[in-house]
Formats: C-alpha cells, structure tokens, sequence
C-alpha cells in the first residue's frame, strides 16, 4: 500500500500544475482584454478632450466675436444720433425708420445672410483651387480641399440647423413675412 501512496501524491500535485497553468492562462487572458478595453477607453478619452478644447476654442472666439459686433453696433448708434441732428427733418424720420428695421432682423433672414456668406466662401475656395488644363507630371497629386476653419464649420452647422428651422417657417407661412416687409417699405 505505500507504494501507491507516492503515485497518487504524483498525480494530484501533477493535476494541481496543471490547474494553476490553466487558472494562469485564463488570467491572463483576462487581463490582456481588460488592458486592451482600458487602451480603448484611454485613447477615446484623449478623443473626446481634444474634442472639448476645439469646442471650447470655438466658443471663446465667438464670444470674443459676439462682444465685439455688440461694441460696433454700439459706436455706431453713437455715431448716428451725433449725425441724426444734422439731417433735414424728413431724412430723420427716413433714418429713424431704417435703423428701426434693421434693429428687428429675424431670423429667418439671419439664416439666408450666412447661407449666402458660407455659398460664397465656398465658391472662392474652388475658384482658388482650380485646377491646371495641363495634366500634372506622374507622380503628383492634385491639391486636396483646404481643412475647414473653425468659423466655417460653425457656420455650415449654424445653416444646417437653419435650415430645418426655415423649412418649418416657410410652412408656416413666410408669405406673411413678405407681406409684412412690403408694408415697411412702402411706409418710407
């Protein structure tokens, strides 16, 4: 009976090896998913604060932007009620009634100005970029589209978003605004 003994203490301690390789390998094996999910995750965070800061840039600049119109806008009716005065009293009430209108711009008409502002930014960007008659030589590469600038993108997601708004207005009845701008200029 005792040389039994020593077999079967081979064999479990054997069994007990190959155990722990097999715990081992699946161990490790969690453990190169786990890191390849954290690898994942780390790589999309850096994505998404480098998406931040771009967003957060645009923002500062429009603001920046956003104080400086409000600083024209203001010299300006500085400047109009120092010259209103000396104006015949007829092309004051006209002046009055201009400025008037152009303090009530809506938005609808905000909409086509960047709509016609982002056209011909782009069309001057295809007229930099025309292409040569000649063939190019073998080898080189056509100039690619310039990278949209900041203020660009903002202004073609600001006509996206326009877009939508103003379909829904047309529906609405834009006719009435028609109407209603007629009036004002037969008012003059």
């Amino acid at each position: 009976g005792s040389s039994h003994l020593p077999q079967q203490l081979k064999f479990t301690t054997s069994d007990s090896c190959d155990r722990i390789k097999d715990e081992f390998q699946l161990l490790q094996a969690q453990y190169h998913s786990l890191k390849l999910e954290c690898d994942k995750l780390a790589s999309e965070k850096s994505e998404m604060q480098r998406h931040y800061v771009m967003y957060y840039e645009m923002s500062y600049g429009l603001n920046i932007e956003m104080h400086k119109q409000a600083e024209i806008v203001k010299r300006l009716n500085g400047i109009c009620a120092q010259v209103l005065p000396y104006l015949s009293q007829e092309h004051q009430q006209q002046v009055l009634g201009a400025i008037e209108r152009a303090k009530q711009v809506t938005a609808p008409e905000l909409n086509s100005i960047i709509r016609q502002q982002l056209q011909a930014h782009q069309l001057s960007q295809l007229q930099a970029l025309a292409l040569p008659l000649t063939p190019l030589p073998v080898g080189l590469q056509p100039p690619s589209l310039p990278a949209v600038s900041a203020g660009t993108g903002l202004l073609s997601l600001s006509a996206l978003g326009s877009q939508a708004h103003l379909s829904k207005e047309d529906k609405n009845g834009h006719d009435g605004d028609a109407h209603q701008e007629d009036d004002g200029e037969k008012s003059d």
